[in-house]
């Protein structure tokens, strides 16, 4: 598995820097994000790093998959409502122009109550 020893999610991902962790398997670890944009907001990365969704390519299908697939799952445990009263979203945000600080591939997952104060 690739890691790059100057990246902070990995890092954080290797247990190297504390996070309050949502969720771990082999390939992908969650936890909550530190400036919260809603009541609940994790982030979930994969343990391999892909710098952003623009460089997943065929291989990464299964690993993307699977995080999209346990994003409802976590939600749920953290406190969202269930569907469709309730819900979350998911969003990735990709390049300097989509937003993202972090040139690790990761996955927000924010929901509760609104309004959220950003979002």
């Amino acid at each position: 598995m690739s890691v790059d020893e100057n990246c902070l999610f990995c890092k954080i991902a290797a247990g190297k820097i504390p996070s309050r962790k949502v969720y771990e398997d082999d390939h992908i670890y969650a936890f909550h994000d530190i400036n919260p944009w809603a009541p609940v907001h994790f982030l979930m990365v994969p343990k391999l790093h892909i710098p952003s969704l623009a460089q997943a390519g065929p291989e990464h299908e299964a690993l993307l998959g699977r995080m999209l697939v346990l994003a409802p799952r976590l939600a749920l445990e953290q406190g969202c409502k269930p569907y469709p009263e309730g819900g979350f979203r998911v969003v990735i945000n990709t390049g300097d122009e989509g937003g993202q600080e972090i040139h690790h591939l990761h996955v927000h997952v924010m929901g509760g109550p609104r309004p959220w104060l950003r979002g």
